[in-house]
């Protein structure tokens, strides 16, 4: 606890933001965008094209990008010219630190970008979208802070 002594929870909250915000999104993009195009390919051939396939779709490619980009923010980039400014070098610390917070913000998103999907493309009801939404939410939870506690732990 003594590493939290001068931050208010306020401000774990937008570091968190913070911390998520320097993640490698366009790189995440591409790979939700190639999962995404697998997934319609694959669902398409197995059940015909059709909006679940479709909703099946842009729910692996928004877990990718979410998992790619949350995982890239808590592990950070290390030197080269990319390595951002002083401020951004301190977030990158203290996001290598709480693994567990700044991967709650790429969970909560994907939690709410897969429920709204399912609700405008799809023909589940709202109970069941934020229940396929919050399971896919906390597997990106805990891949992104599992990636963060572990994969940084040899710096």
């Amino acid at each position: 606890m003594t590493q939290n002594s001068g931050i208010s929870k306020a401000e774990g909250r937008n570091l968190a933001v913070a911390s998520a915000t320097l993640g490698p999104w366009r790189a995440a993009s591409a790979v939700g965008a190639l999962g995404g195009v697998v997934s319609l390919g694959v669902g398409t051939i197995a059940d015909g094209f059709g909006s679940g396939v479709v909703v099946g779709a842009l729910s692996v490619a928004l877990t990718l990008f979410y998992v790619v980009g949350g995982a890239g923010a808590v592990l950070g980039r290390r030197g080269g010219a990319t390595s951002g400014s002083g401020s951004d070098r301190r977030i990158r610390r203290w996001a290598a630190a709480h693994p567990w917070r700044v991967a709650a913000v790429p969970a909560a998103l994907m939690a709410f970008s897969d429920v709204v999907v399912r609700q405008v493309l799809g023909s589940e009801s709202f109970f069941a979208s934020v229940g396929d939404g919050i399971w896919r939410g906390i597997v990106v939870g805990g891949v992104v802070g599992l990636v963060g506690r572990f994969g940084g732990g040899r710096r």
